[in-house]
């Protein structure tokens, strides 16, 4: 006993020692030259800041115009605007603060496993999380994914809490999960399809009775809907329903129109899984596989955890077909359920080993002997295989720790010093990463690419001196830019690593005569611009 919890201790050490890891180099870029090209390391982390950015360096969170993301997804705002409270407006402290939420779900994902399989498989499912490269390179990008998991892990605890608690708590239970829910959806409104996992296990805590189901999915429901509707009708319908509409509008792609095309659509989204890891995905299919045919299918299979998970899987995988979008920062909702059915599923085949032996009155036949070992078998044989997918991911990990890169910075930080050295009319920079670059250096910035106005009309209203574009400007950007000004190249900055987006071209933007410039009418029901984000902000 003594010596399997000075094991468990050690393990939970060097664990913790792997968290620890994650935290060093906090300004380094997304890892150059990985398997995962996705280029929210050029603009999410930034977009989804914005109004935390905004609120401290502006007073004001809200752009007329421009891009505002907050409207339909304010709950990671809201906690960075918390944080940057005692910070200041920071990109390691945003990053710090989606790192604590990491670990967050990995207490998580070790109590949920914990409450149903020994304490080895859920420090084994915590190991395969921290030694993944891949969740390794996401989990320090300051985005929607890591928070929205985290609130559908939660909703998931307390589901699993209902059936063991009196009949006085469940309600309460159930509420609490339901406001988890509307929390999941406020983080990333994508957390949708991940709904139908915690309904699930809210059915199981009911034994799938259809009233009582009915009823507490009805309670869920109702604790869901109503805090997400009050936002909605008191804060978005009044002020911000074009926003909230154009969020969706340009989050939306083209999908495909034939059953080839949507077909295609769905395989690529299921093959993106691979990102994660080729050998953790072929592992996790051949544990589920041998589940079906060893002896503890029918307690495997009985685990609620087993078809939350996949559902939560297949709910992704779904959006991603569906969206026609198969970016590599989805799969970071993935990884968490992928890993917790492979653990399950090898605790269950030793139970299952364990069972055999104690039914066996008297010495079984060689044939006998054989199956009844052919658990043990796949249960080592899965835990070899997860060892070397854990070793080879630590090396990964440990390579990319010793090896930062921090061009982005240098990039943005240069930039910014060119532009406070050659003074112009405004200080304003329009980009389609200046929020990263306002995240970076607090140069105040607007977005080209994305918002509810047209780019003229934003451009008259918010007067940028400066614009920077990755290798070149688009063609349709171009003829925006000179309804207004003519536009001068001064400088550029090389980062990253992809082809199409190496190299942070500055342009000097010099305003046309009035005579000259174009510029179309205000567009309906849109708010007064008011003052531009370069002027000084109101006490």
């Amino acid at each position: 006993m003594l010596r399997a919890r000075a094991s468990y201790l050690l393990w939970t050490v060097a664990l913790c020692a792997l968290y620890c890891l994650h935290f060093r180099h906090l300004l380094a870029d997304f890892p150059n030259d990985s398997p995962w090209m996705d280029f929210s390391k050029y603009t999410d982390e930034g977009w989804y800041a914005n109004a935390a950015i905004r609120h401290f360096l502006l007073g004001r969170w809200y752009l007329p115009g421009d891009f505002n993301p907050a409207v339909a997804v304010p709950v990671w705002p809201l906690l960075l605007a918390g944080v940057f409270r005692f910070t200041g407006v920071s990109l390691a402290a945003a990053r710090a603060t989606v790192l604590c939420v990491l670990g967050l779900n990995l207490v998580l994902v070790y109590a949920l496993i914990r409450a149903r399989a020994p304490r080895w498989a859920a420090l084994l499912a915590v190991t395969l999380l921290l030694a993944n490269p891949f969740l390794y390179a996401f989990s320090r990008l300051a985005i929607l994914e890591p928070l929205s998991f985290a609130f559908l892990l939660c909703s998931w605890l307390t589901a699993l809490r209902l059936p063991s608690a009196s009949a006085r708590a469940r309600v309460p239970l159930l509420i609490l999960t339901g406001f988890l829910l509307c929390l999941l959806v406020l983080a990333k409104t994508t957390g949708i399809f991940l709904i139908p996992s915690t309904l699930f296990l809210v059915s199981w805590a009911c034994g799938f009775r259809l009233r009582p189901t009915l009823r507490a999915i009805a309670i869920t429901s109702l604790a869901a809907a109503l805090p997400w509707s009050a936002w909605y009708w008191l804060a978005i319908r009044p002020r911000y329903l074009n926003d909230f509409r154009y969020f969706f509008s340009a989050n939306s792609w083209p999908i495909p129109d034939t059953l080839t095309g949507k077909l295609a659509a769905f395989w690529y989204a299921l093959h993106g899984t691979l990102w994660i890891s080729p050998a953790l995905c072929i592992t996790v299919i051949v544990l589920l596989l041998l589940t079906l045919i060893a002896a503890c299918r029918s307690v495997f299979w009985r685990n609620p955890l087993v078809p939350a998970s996949l559902l939560a899987i297949a709910g992704t995988l779904f959006f991603i077909g569906w969206q026609n979008r198969p970016a590599p920062r989805y799969y970071e909702a993935v990884i968490f359920p992928l890993c917790i059915p492979a653990v399950l599923a090898v605790a269950h085949l030793f139970e299952a080993r364990a069972v055999n032996q104690s039914d066996s009155p008297s010495p079984p036949l060689r044939a006998r002997k054989t199956l009844a070992l052919l658990p043990r078998i796949a249960a080592a044989a899965a835990l070899v295989a997860l060892s070397i997918v854990s070793i080879n991911g630590i090396v990964h990990t440990i390579r990319y720790v010793r090896h930062p890169q921090y061009t982005w910075l240098t990039a943005a930080t240069n930039l910014t010093r060119y532009i406070d050295t050659h003074p112009a009319p405004n200080r304003l920079l329009l980009s389609i990463s200046g929020d990263q670059i306002a995240l970076t250096t607090h140069l105040p910035a607007i977005c080209d690419d994305y918002g509810p106005w047209d780019l003229p009309y934003r451009i008259h209203v918010y007067q940028p001196s400066w614009y920077a574009a990755w290798n070149a400007i688009d063609d349709d950007t171009l003829a925006d830019l000179q309804t207004q000004f003519s536009i001068e190249q001064v400088a550029a900055f090389p980062a990253f690593d992809a082809a199409e987006r190496d190299l942070l071209i500055l342009y000097r933007l010099h305003p046309l005569p009035a005579d000259k410039q174009w510029f179309p009418a205000k567009p309906q029901n849109s708010l007064d611009p008011g003052r531009s984000p370069s002027s000084p902000a109101d006490p």
